[in-house]
């Protein structure tokens, strides 16, 4: 669904190892949309003092310091939901009905949040827009 490009910036040839990257890729005859849709990713830019890409839609990383890695998962999971027609979705539910078991089943759940006071949950998700279509017409509360 998304391919991911990770360059060490530092290294002396990395406009020619992007070069060779992207031909092979090309060679492979992969759909355009996974090239158009690629992800950069520029890292160890905590080696080049005060580094900013200069290509455009790079992402500035240092994998050994953390910087940028926040970011570059946003990127990846917005990507992904694009390429896959997903979404991020909070939904309440009552935990003494089905939902929840349903959503594990059916989504990708993310997070529970249980409010023990009142039996309900706030549960995050991924999922895609015909199995809420059928979440929506199960549960229509």
């Amino acid at each position: 669904d998304l391919i991911v490009h990770v360059r060490d910036i530092t290294h002396p040839e990395t406009i020619l190892q992007k070069a060779t990257v992207l031909s092979v890729l090309r060679n492979l005859n992969l759909p355009s949309h996974l090239l158009d849709s690629m992800v950069e990713v520029h890292n160890k830019v905590d080696l080049i003092e005060r580094y900013k890409p200069a290509e455009e839609n790079a992402l500035a990383v240092s994998a050994l310091h953390g910087h940028g890695l926040e970011e570059l998962k946003q990127e990846i999971e917005k990507k992904i939901l694009t390429a896959t027609g997903k979404k991020i979705l909070t939904v309440n539910i009552n935990l003494e009905g089905p939902q929840l078991s349903w959503l594990y089943k059916e989504a990708t759940v993310q997070e529970v949040e249980v409010m023990p006071e009142d039996g309900t949950a706030r549960v995050k998700v991924i999922i895609g827009s015909s199995a809420f279509g059928r979440y929506k017409n199960l549960f229509p509360n």
